[in-house]
Parts: C-alpha cells; sequence; structure tokens
C-alpha cells in the first residue's frame, strides 16, 4: 500500500531475517542486543514464517516484496533466562494488516517457542474511504474518513479495487 519507490528497495531474499527456530532466533538476538531498547519490523511471511529486521526497515523489504500474513512492529525482553515478546503491534503503513491477522503472529511466534501476549498490544485500525479511496487510521472507533467525512466501512477493506 505504500509509495512505489519503497518497493524498489526490495531485494532477492530481503532484508528480513527468516526466524525458523528458537536457535535462529536465539542467533539474530543476540548481534543486536544494543538495539532492544527499540522494536523491530516484523512480517510473517506467505509461509507463516517470522521475519524480522532494524525499526527503520520498511516492511515490503523485510519481506522481499512478497505477499504477507501480517506485519508491524514487535519488541523483546528476556525474561528468566527466555526470551518473550514484550509489544506486538500491527502498524504498518505499507501492508496495512488487519487485527485479525493476529492468528499468523502467534502460529509464527509459537512454531519458534517465543511466548507472546494473548493478541497485539496495540491495533491499529486500517479503512480506505470507498468514496475518495483514501487510507485512513480509524482512532476510538470513529469510522469516519479523516479527508472527505464519509463514514468507513466497519470491516477491512484495504485491498478493495478502485
Amino acid at each position: 500500500m505504500g509509495p512505489a519507490e519503497l518497493k524498489a528497495l526490495v531485494r532477492t531474499g530481503g532484508e528480513g531475517r527468516s526466524i525458523r527456530s528458537s536457535a535462529d532466533f536465539g542467533e539474530w538476538v543476540s548481534a543486536l542486543l544494543d538495539e532492544l531498547a527499540e522494536p523491530f519490523t516484523f512480517v510473517v511471511d506467505s509461509g507463516g514464517v517470522l521475519r524480522l529486521a532494524p525499526r527503520r526497515s520498511e516492511h515490503v523489504v523485510c519481506a522481499g516484496g512478497g505477499e504477507v500474513l501480517s506485519a508491524g512492529e514487535m519488541s523483546f525482553r528476556e525474561e528468566s533466562g527466555r526470551w518473550v515478546v514484550e509489544e506486538v503491534s500491527n502498524q504498518s503503513t505499507g501492508y496495512c494488516p488487519d487485527v485479525g491477522s493476529w492468528p499468523a503472529v502467534a502460529e509464527a511466534l509459537e512454531r519458534i517457542g517465543i511466548h507472546y501476549p494473548s493478541g497485539f498490544t496495540h491495533e491499529v485500525v486500517f479503512r480506505r474511504c470507498r468514496s475518495c479511496r483514501e487510507l485512513n487510521i480509524v482512532r476510538e472507533e470513529d469510522f469516519v474518513c479523516v479527508f472527505c467525512g464519509e463514514d468507513l466501512p466497519r470491516e477491512w477493506n484495504v485491498r478493495e479495487p478502485g
């Protein structure tokens, strides 16, 4: 959904590190301990694999330009000798994932054995206005387009044609 010039940054294989196991995660995070103060960019690729990149990375680059099941930002902390997800959001203006994409995130984290919350700790609600076609972030359950004032749909519709 983001600007076309971001897609030009995509390289084969993507910038995101594929995390398929707890060993993969341990190796990846041990090299980035000084960056744990900020959340990381994540995607769950179309195969259900968690991919992680530094926060300032674009989601589409992290995903290698491919389709994703979810995307957002994720932070980690070590707790009693094991890694846990501290916070996770679906904040990605490149993919604009629905809050209903949470199960894909949970399955990817479950597969690699990292403890996680029961859902997104910060949910972002994306909707496209059917009148002016602008992308909106819905705040406080106010489903009104900030650009033209029309009502926004209650269901996720970011990829609607037109």
